[in-house]
């Protein structure tokens, strides 16, 4: 009964207009004192959120992803693929998906993914004659690649939980991460195939083929080199991101001379703005986060899982519809940091490796990224597509289910997840 109170107060606070982050706060700071806790707990959740060195990625990510963006690198990426694909059946829609998938490679932020890539593609589809919803669902799930395909800020909280082993997550995290992208792209082209609004674009020329995958080499090169840099051990993922706004300088400015001063100025500025909104959240979410496990109701849930569910594959029902329920009204690091503690030390007595356990919260944590109220995502791109909330969360729902079928293929075929790392390593 208190969940449900708890949970029907946060809606009523983000139905009043209340943002995000302070609601989060807000009535985290009022359970804390109706329970009669230290209200001295807000301010030290706040400054834990903050002090953090893994959080200190997510700025350098997105400032080396607005450089790109604003020197038109996410637009080259675009181009190039779609010079590739563009001809085949709903071909906007997989240059899409694939251009996502190779900046999530690039950035490692789900924010930074959607942000970028849809700021290109949403005006070149809606042209194109397909619907304006599906749009704006297909690039908030394409955006979620951010966070499964590697480096991934989530793999390496769980890992850090976990005592597992980073790099092994991360190349777990590479056979769903192109399973999800091969379902997102076979949706895609028999939705076109059946669509009668779709226009379908023209193939390319050779010469469009070369000059487009050239402009957009040194992007796959930085892609290359951030994966290629945090597997072999030269530098951590927070060090990448570092590298990495470097070299999207020199790309821009140098290599490409596409990056003006003021470009400069605006990704800065934007990249702050996107920076303090988002710890905002998790700093607001950890304030909920800590009020709601001092009730013990992330606990209670958990003892109740794993008291009264033996069998793995019921045990893997019930914390996945959990996930989805704690996803309307959790932001993915908040959820990550309350339930792992608690639902790992039931998965080696249940025979679930912790590996693949990873993975399969990620993708459950993706799901949470596109399901409102609180999916970041939906907000990252009805900011860029300039949309009501429905128009995205309209389009949201197929890739939500392809989200699901993943879970339910790994659940069954683990070596999609576990083939790489247990026979690389």
């Amino acid at each position: 009964m208190t969940s449900v109170l708890i949970l029907g107060a946060l809606f009523a606070l983000l139905l009043a207009g209340v943002p995000v982050a302070f609601a989060l706060g807000l009535l985290g700071f009022a359970l804390l004192i109706m329970a009669d806790f230290s209200p001295l707990i807000v301010p030290q959740g706040y400054l834990s959120a903050m002090d953090n060195f893994i959080l200190l990625a997510v700025p350098l990510f997105l400032l080396m992803s607005n450089i790109l963006l604003k020197g038109g690198v996410g637009r080259d990426l675009f181009s190039a693929v779609q010079a590739w694909v563009g001809h085949w059946p709903g071909g906007l829609a997989v240059a899409t998906i694939l251009s996502c998938g190779i900046f999530a490679a690039i950035s490692g932020s789900s924010v930074a993914t959607a942000a970028t890539i849809g700021t290109v593609a949403i005006p070149e589809m809606t042209q194109r004659g397909y619907p304006r919803n599906c749009v704006l669902g297909l690039l908030a799930a394409g955006g979620t690649l951010g966070i499964l395909i590697p480096p991934s800020i989530p793999m390496i909280v769980y890992g850090f939980i976990t005592e597992e082993s980073v790099i092994q997550l991360f190349l777990a995290g590479i056979g769903p991460g192109l399973l999800l992208i091969f379902l997102f792209c076979v949706f895609s082209m028999l939705y076109a195939q059946f669509s009668s609004s779709y226009e379908p674009s023209p193939r390319a020329s050779w010469d469009e083929r070369w000059r487009t995958s050239i402009r957009a080499l040194p992007s796959i090169a930085l892609a290359v080199l951030i994966i290629s840099g945090i597997y072999a051990g030269i530098f951590t993922p927070t060090e990448a991101a570092a590298i990495g706004f470097a070299l999207s300088i020199v790309i821009t400015v140098v290599i490409l001379r596409s990056l003006t001063w003021a470009d400069f100025k605006e990704a800065v500025m934007h990249s702050m703005v996107t920076t303090v909104t988002i710890l905002l959240i998790v700093a607001g979410a950890k304030v909920f986060g800590k009020a709601i496990t001092l009730y013990r109701i992330p606990q209670d849930i958990s003892g109740f899982i794993i008291e009264g569910f033996s069998e793995p594959a019921l045990f893997m029902l019930v914390v996945a519809i959990v996930l989805v329920l704690m996803g309307l009204f959790l932001e993915a690091l908040s959820m990550m940091l309350i339930m792992v503690p608690v639902l790992s030390p039931a998965l080696i007595p249940l025979g679930i490796d912790p590996i693949w356990f990873g993975i399969f919260f990620v993708i459950m944590v993706e799901c949470a990224l596109i399901t409102p109220p609180v999916g970041l995502n939906l907000y990252v791109i009805q900011a860029v597509g300039k949309a009501r909330m429905g128009e995205v969360a309209s389009g949201v729902w197929p890739f939500l289910v392809m989200m699901l079928i993943t879970v339910i293929l790994i659940f069954f075929f683990p070596e999609i997840a576990l083939y790489l790392p247990f026979n690389l390593l």
